[in-house]
């Protein structure tokens, strides 16, 4: 089971009128982060979705790293004199984008019943000159139908290889040969004020959008849909349309997934600009592979309960985290772990919701030992858990 699909808000009371977890955590840094692509199409479904593409067929080149070296010695990727201009950069990384638009059957309880049909429109980025695209998941979550168009302006139907809804990463495949694979690059070398290529498909219908800014920040710790993610942060302009896409550096070479925005205004009424985020491309990548290996991401260490977040007091329970189911045969029923228990600290870190309680977990490793501090009947214990993995549904 994905851990991800094990801490979806379950209920913890039968009863009517149990609160609902929070729609999303806000980091005090942001007003409102959006997932960077709500551009729908059709009636009775609200989606968010991306694309990117129909820029002219370049030929493509490959960038050879500038490495120089940091007051540690280690390697670093530089921005200077040596990058290449905008237009070469977009020539060599267009023609690596492609549009998606998934199509979304729902059943309608309106008074006539029966199904409706939307479609949404997304990027992705094509890694491998057989066909497979990395995207995001919100771009193909729930999905029936897939088509993608090249930047040739080729149109294929899309296979769901997977998705990982806690990094907001998923793999599609198409039926294709000699496809240009976008050059990887290496996130982990990026600073802040090194070039950000963005190219996208802003409103569903601007393909191939090319804009240009730099990194403004990086490991940005944000909480998206509930999960806490560490991102890149760029001021080159997000808009509906470019969730999947790619982000690129001075060189061409892919070095996020564009998957969030911020927008609107804060408390203080101030307007919230060029604040967009993009996944890194080594944990994209890394989540990727796996996918297209097995499906799934199958080394993430599970606890094996379901969680729900109380915001408020509900009868006997107080605000916090809580227990509300615990999977059979799983390291939470090893540990003595039960429904209902709240859970107060991991690892002596205080927590009272799933993003903080999942930030624990990113430092973990499967068969590693996890202390999960809870209150039980008004008494305080410790648990010790060890980490399991993660299975396909």
């Amino acid at each position: 089971m994905n851990e991800y699909e094990q801490i979806i808000p379950p209920v913890i009371n039968p009863h009517p009128q149990h609160p609902q977890p929070p729609k999303k955590q806000k980091n005090h840094t942001f007003l409102k982060l959006l997932l960077a692509s709500v551009v729908c199409f059709g009636g009775g479904y609200g989606g968010a979705r991306y694309a990117i593409s129909t820029m002219p067929q370049p030929t493509p080149q490959q960038a050879t790293p500038l490495p120089s070296q940091d007051n540690e010695g280690k390697s670093i990727q530089t921005t200077n004199s040596s990058d290449l201009p905008i237009q070469d950069i977009a020539q060599i990384a267009a023609p690596s984008v492609v549009e998606i638009v998934s199509t979304t059957k729902q059943q309608s309880f309106g008074l006539f019943g029966g199904m409706t049909m939307s479609q949404a429109a997304g990027s992705g980025v094509i890694i491998s000159s057989d066909g497979y695209i990395i995207t995001n998941n919100h771009v193909v979550d729930h999905a029936t139908e897939t088509t993608i168009k090249t930047s040739e302006g080729k149109t294929y139907p899309a296979v769901v290889v997977g998705t990982d809804p806690k990094t907001d990463i998923a793999v599609i495949k198409i039926e294709a040969n000699d496809l240009t694979a976008a050059t990887i690059g290496d996130s982990s070398l990026l600073r802040v004020g090194d070039k950000a290529i963005v190219i996208g498909n802003p409103l569903g219908t601007l393909g191939g959008t090319v804009t240009d800014g730099i990194v403004s920040a990086i490991d940005r710790e944000v909480t998206i849909n509930n999960e806490a993610m560490t991102l890149i942060q760029t001021n080159a302009a997000i808009n509906s349309g470019n969730s999947g896409g790619g982000m690129f550096d001075g060189h061409g070479r892919l070095v996020g997934i564009v998957n969030a925005k911020d927008s609107g205004t804060t408390s203080s009424g101030a307007t919230i600009e060029g604040l967009g985020f993009a996944i890194p491309i080594n944990l994209a990548m890394e989540v990727a592979n796996q996918i297209m290996d097995n499906g799934y991401v199958a080394d993430r260490p599970t606890i094996g309960v379901s969680l729900q977040t109380l915001t408020q007091a509900y009868g006997e329970y107080k605000p916090g985290l809580y227990i509300a189911s615990v999977v059979p045969n799983s390291p939470a029923e090893a540990a003595g772990l039960q429904q209902y228990d709240r859970i107060i600290a991991a690892d002596g870190n205080e927590v009272s919701t799933y993003p903080q309680l999942s930030k624990v977990l990113q430092s973990k490793k499967v068969n590693d030992e996890l202390v999960l501090t809870i209150v039980r009947d008004g008494k305080q214990m410790d648990y010790k858990v060890i980490l399991g993995a993660s299975s396909k549904q």
